[in-house]
């Protein structure tokens, strides 16, 4: 029989309704929530600077005001990372929540992954598999919450229970951290955030469910009457979503995306199946997240005629006001969102911002604001901002380390106390990359044309640390034959100027007709370090999408 897992959290902040949506819209048994990401670490590290007693997604405990009962009429588990930094403490907060509820629910939380802070670090968190809470759950828990475990260890650990698989179950394992990661995101899995978005009602798209199965295959699905849809496009997009080349490692098992594929079972249905595993490596993913020092940031809006001589005029004055204590970091940007005999003032006007870092708040705040104020009078004709300049505020770095998995400790602390210290995988195998596949043959030459390469193909895009990678796929295998072949490394640096300079690489995933590119050190930092425009992104496959290629005119 199948295991029905629904997810119910992407992030933390995600749709605080959709606990109460999953657990009363359809047949579950067992619902997650995916509640840490790079950013929520350092939130949640200055949280416990101000209160040692925090540290934990305070949203899931007001969730579950209502979500207890509800999971225990239904007989469902809840499986979460909410703990993020205390779970422990988050742990006797459910215990004393379902107290005064009058509800029977059993709490077990896994800790372990917090791991002493480097000099200069707030935080350290290896990525935990999913086998101490399978542990948790065969112990009777209802609720397991977790601290920095991977967001595929909330589908494997449940998966490990039900099914019983060992720690060698190499290909249902990596099935089930495939469905994970399809789960992982929430919504992005059902429409949300989706490139082919025209014609679907996703205003408001319903969470996804994984109907998962003793050899590790599975169905993606919603609860009916949910908003949004689930296709194979919507699938392969979640799946190229932060991931890299083939083999896509974790602490359970190295999951094969080689090997992925996918088929439209139905309506809101698609079937995954031939994932294949091989032994996981012998490190652990480490998070590490510090303060990197203070910024602040200020948006001129210069109107009308001469934009470029009125953005050279204020940097300028700008870089004369602080020459005598000037910030470590000075970064301008000018977007030309100006258009010539525009209809409306803001459609006349380009945006000049100045972002500037240091260790030093003074001289990023009071500085800095009064440089730029005290030109109000004395700069480039139309002189104003979009908001007036602030403090500075504090800016987080990320960084990623590794440490053997054999010196991590990983507890289950059961329902009753007990606490149960959880192997290491008996084999582990270093990571080597895969060689690209025999590419297919390449179409006919013929006539073409110069249009958006979204036309015919979607994206996907986010970060990791400081790098970024685009996912692109395509719909049909003729437009397979022409994307592994054009869009290369070297197209890529054409159609993105902004990796001019970084490392580009390429990964090919035919039976998802996909193509997979990591760019390195785009995101300086990582999010918490707002480095870029786009700091996470986000819309970098959005960009790549708009930029115009030559398309065969036979795909269009």
């Amino acid at each position: 029989m199948a295991l029905r897992i629904g997810n119910a959290s992407g992030f933390y902040g995600d749709r605080f309704d959709a606990v109460r949506e999953m657990l009363t819209g359809g047949e579950l048994d067992v619902l997650t929530g995916d509640y840490l990401a790079e950013l929520t670490m350092l939130i949640l590290g200055r949280d416990q600077l101000k209160d040692p007693a925090a540290g934990y997604a305070k949203t899931f405990l007001r969730q579950m005001e209502e979500g207890l009962g509800l999971a225990h009429e239904r007989g469902v588990r809840i499986v979460a990372n909410a703990g993020g930094l205390h779970p422990a403490g988050l742990a006797d907060a459910l215990r004393a929540l379902a107290a005064k509820l009058g509800l029977p629910t059993r709490v077990a939380h896994v800790e372990g992954d917090r791991l002493p802070p480097p000099d200069g670090a707030l935080t350290a968190n290896a990525y935990l598999g999913g086998a101490g809470i399978a542990a948790c759950l065969a112990a009777g828990a209802d609720v397991v919450v977790t601290g920095r475990v991977t967001d595929a260890a909330l589908v494997t650990g449940p998966a490990q229970w039900h099914f019983g698989w060992g720690p060698e179950a190499y290909d249902e394992l990596a099935g089930a951290v495939v469905a994970g990661h399809v789960l992982e995101c929430g919504t992005q899995a059902t429409g949300g955030n989706y490139a082919f978005f025209r014609g679907h009602d996703v205003r408001r798209p319903g969470f996804p469910v994984a109907e998962l199965h003793a050899d590790g295959s599975a169905v993606i699905t919603k609860h009916p009457g949910t908003g949004g849809l689930v296709d194979t496009g919507t699938v392969t997009a979640q799946l190229l979503y932060e991931t890299a080349g083939a083999r896509y490692p974790g602490p359970d098992v190295t999951a094969r995306l080689d090997t992925v594929r996918l088929t439209q079972e139905g309506p809101d249905r698609v079937r995954i199946t031939g994932v294949r595993g091989e032994a996981p490596p012998p490190t652990l993913k480490v998070g590490l997240s510090r303060l990197g020092g203070f910024r602040n940031e200020v948006v001129f809006v210069l109107t009308g005629l001469d934009i470029e001589d009125k953005a050279a005029l204020l940097q300028e004055q700008i870089a004369d006001a602080l020459a005598e204590n000037p910030p470590a970091g000075v970064r301008w940007e000018l977007a030309r969102t100006d258009r010539p005999d525009a209809p409306t003032e803001e459609t006349a006007s380009a945006l000049l911002r100045l972002v500037v870092r240091d260790r030093d708040p003074e001289k990023v705040g009071r500085t800095v604001t009064g440089a730029a104020i005290e030109l109000a009078l004395a700069s480039y004709p139309g002189f104003h901002v979009t908001a007036p300049p602030g403090k500075g505020a504090p800016y987080g770095v990320f960084e990623t380390a590794y440490a053997p998995a054999a010196e991590v400790p990983h507890t289950a602390v059961l329902p009753d106390g007990t606490r149960r210290e959880i192997p290491v995988p008996p084999k582990t195998r270093d990571l080597e990359p895969v060689p690209d596949p025999e590419l297919p043959p390449p179409l006919p030459e013929g006539p073409t044309r110069s249009v958006p390469l979204g036309r015919i193909a979607g994206a996907r895009s986010g970060d990791k640390g400081g790098d970024a990678n685009v996912g692109v796929w395509v719909r049909t295998d003729e437009e397979w034959r022409w994307l592994a072949h054009a869009l290369t490394v070297e197209k890529v640096r054409e159609l993105l100027p902004e990796t001019a300079g970084l490392a580009v690489a390429r990964h090919l995933l035919p039976h998802l007709r996909a193509v997979n590119f990591t760019v390195a050190g785009i995101l300086g930092e990582g999010v918490a370090s707002q480095a870029r425009f786009d700091p996470q992104a986000k819309a970098l496959g959005e960009w790549l999408r708009s930029r115009h290629v030559d398309v065969p005119e036979e795909l269009l």
